[in-house]
């Protein structure tokens, strides 16, 4: 890696911030009380460059106990750690959470600083190594160098350097997510540039010229100018210490714990799941809804721990839980976080985020917790699975996706197209690019068949069924374009055959039984013989002794077949009359271009019983259209 990010850890007055000015020659504390009381109080930054070539970046935190979130909101980003331990004192009550909260943010490479070296002797530089040694058992610093020096003499500083470049030879590359993530740990306004941020750049790229979005307030301004460290540039990578200038951008309008991306790229959520490390040193166990102090990135915010797979958490154990927040966080899979207790303030554990965009689960839920379980160890096609599962029939869009699984795009993209491929999954909306596990259509073709089905049995008369009615038992897909997409699909599969406004399974055929066969010859036979002054339908029921729903049943399938013309309530046409009708209503509007009613009237002999539904049902097949008190034909025919 060329940029790295350092962070100075460990106990106040050990001499952290001393030791930064040795090295860089610059003064981390800028705040004025900070100077009057000789502590680091806010974050302090300042950058070094090694023999080797690559370029540190260096975050001076605090080492007071009231200032441990400040600490927490430097460590976010940090590749590798300086543990400063005064030889003097030796280990501390914040020496000791500060380690805790480098274990819990991942941080796997450091150094150990054995600083004011020249205020002791030789024993008790001895005590103070043998202190150290035990201390770090157990931890990432395990192993790792300890380097005495002196930031008041300059002894040692040349083998520290030396040592610190050995040890950035060896950090490998991080892996980066795609998404540009600035978390914000300081705003402050400069003259004649207007409002700057700065903060560590953990993933993604930006260019001078980009929009960027303030979340979780969403408001977006556009990029003036970039500095890494303090040198002007075009564009910003991941791992550099950043400093943002904006067009226009309020500086009252943006605080440390924003984060800052590119528009719509984050989710805000009010809750996440995660996995949990209880921390050892805790001396009663967790119980559910602890309300906690929940760190992530730069921000901290007040929420409440749920237990989901058992009633109490021990010191020293690891569970999945879910947190529920005051206000809306923007985590990506993977994030590191820190939670300390709501009263007295202490860390309690920290760990990894499974699922940065949740919903509430039902406690001891199984198939959940062996989800977030699995998601520990997989990053491909069983995490895309887990979390289209989680969403059911809304599925999920690409950029959705690609903020809960963390995993790459381009190898997001290739493992979505394989899933495809194999019906693992579907895609319900290519515009929108929105993903449904394939589980659901599986689910939702028995749900359409079976109800299809019944429906058929208790309708056997009938062509099909309504598509909104079958639309109606499936309320909690609210999506039109994605129902019709699964009708397509179920249409290509042979499993429905859709026809104008009804939906019936393949091979389904209305077949009459003997007494409705005969029924249905008779309606067909008293409205061709009554032409265009049919009895109403209750009547021909009435003068037959038909069964009431048998009748209704064969009527609608004569309608369906066209044999019958519906017009308004009980009065129905015989279809081959109101097509000679037809006929003769196109010729007299050819030769007389409108029409009245009582012209209508002459023209056909019958009353006005029948006149007023056949001028009415030729306006609503747009035959005909109503100018005055006249009707004209609509179209050219």
């Amino acid at each position: 890696m060329e940029n790295i990010i350092l962070g100075t850890a460990g106990h106040i007055d050990h001499g952290k911030t001393s030791l930064v000015k040795a090295l860089t020659g610059v003064e981390t504390d800028r705040l004025k009380e900070e100077k009057e009381r000789g502590i680091t109080i806010e974050l302090g930054f300042a950058s070094l460059d090694l023999s080797n070539g690559k370029h540190i970046g260096i975050v001076d935190m605090p080492g007071h106990e009231k200032f441990v979130k400040n600490m927490v909101a430097g460590s976010s980003g940090i590749d590798v750690v300086t543990m400063v331990i005064a030889a003097d004192e030796g280990v501390m009550p914040q020496t000791r959470e500060h380690m805790e909260i480098c274990n819990l943010m991942g941080i796997q490479h450091g150094i150990i600083a054995l600083t004011k070296t020249d205020l002791v002797d030789e024993d008790l530089m001895e005590l103070a190594l043998d202190d150290i040694n035990d201390f770090v058992q157990g931890t990432f610093l395990e192993g790792k160098p300890i380097v005495p020096l002196s930031s008041a003499t300059g002894q040692g500083l040349d083998n520290f350097i030396a040592t610190l470049e050995s040890i950035c030879d060896h950090i490998p590359e991080r892996k980066f997510s795609s998404i540009f993530r600035l978390p914000v740990d300081r705003v402050f306004s400069m003259k004649g540039f207007g409002t700057v941020i700065t903060g560590t750049l953990t993933s993604g790229s930006i260019h001078v010229g980009d929009d960027i979005m303030v979340y979780p307030k969403k408001i977006v301004s556009k990029v003036r100018g970039i500095q890494v460290h303090s040198s002007s540039v075009d564009k910003a990578g991941p791992g550099t210490r950043t400093a943002i200038n904006f067009q226009g951008l309020d500086k009252d309008s943006v605080f440390r714990g924003d984060i800052l991306s590119t528009p719509g790229s984050l989710i805000e959520s009010y809750m996440v799941d995660a996995h949990f490390h209880y921390l050892k040193s805790n001396t009663k166990p967790a119980k559910p809804r602890t309300r906690i102090r929940f760190h992530s990135g730069t921000s901290e915010i007040l929420g409440y721990m749920i237990l989901l797979d058992r009633e109490e958490l021990l010191p020293g154990e690891k569970a999945p839980v879910q947190f529920r927040l005051a206000s809306p966080v923007c985590c990506i899979k993977d994030d590191c976080y820190v939670i300390r207790s709501y009263s007295p303030i202490k860390t309690i554990g920290g760990g990894a985020i499974l699922n940065p965009v949740s919903q509430k689960h039902k406690l001891f839920d199984k198939k959940v917790v062996q989800g977030l379980e699995d998601l520990l160890q997989d990053d491909g096609e069983q995490t895309i699975s887990f979390f289209l599962s989680l969403k059911g029939f809304a599925g999920l869009s690409f950029n959705q996706l690609r903020v809960m699984t963390n995993i790459p795009d381009k190898k997001l993209a290739g493992t979505l197209q394989k899933m495809l491929a194999r019906q693992a999954i579907i895609q319900t909306d290519k515009e929108r690019q929105i993903y449904v596990n394939g589980a659901f259509f599986d689910e939702f073709k028995t749900k359409v068949t079976e109800k299809i089905q019944r429906y058929h049995e208790a309708n056997p008369l009938k062509e099909g069924m309504p598509t909104q009615e079958l639309k109606s038992k499936f309320q909690y897909i609210e999506d039109a374009k994605f129902f019709n997409i699964l009708f397509t699909k179920l249409a290509r599969e042979n499993t429905i055959v859709q026809e104008k406004n009804i939906v019936k399974l393949v091979g389904f055929e209305v077949a009459l039984k003997v007494d409705q066969h005969e029924i249905k010859e008779k309606i067909i036979k008293i409205y061709q013989s009554a032409g265009l002054t049919p009895p109403f339908f209750r009547t021909i029921c009435q003068d037959l002794k038909l069964d009431q729903k048998t009748a209704k049943d064969v009527l609608q399938m004569l309608i369906d077949e066209r044999l019958l013309i519906k017009t308004k309530d009980d009065l129905n046409f015989d279809a081959r009359a109101i097509t000679d009708l037809e006929g003769i209503l196109i010729s007299f509007l050819k030769e007389n271009e409108e029409i009245t009613t009582p012209e209508f009237k002459d023209m056909t002999g019958i009353s006005r019983k029948f006149v007023i539904p056949l001028i009415e049902y030729f306006d609503s097949v747009n035959l005909t259209i109503r100018v005055g008190d006249t009707r004209q034909l609509r179209r050219k025919v």
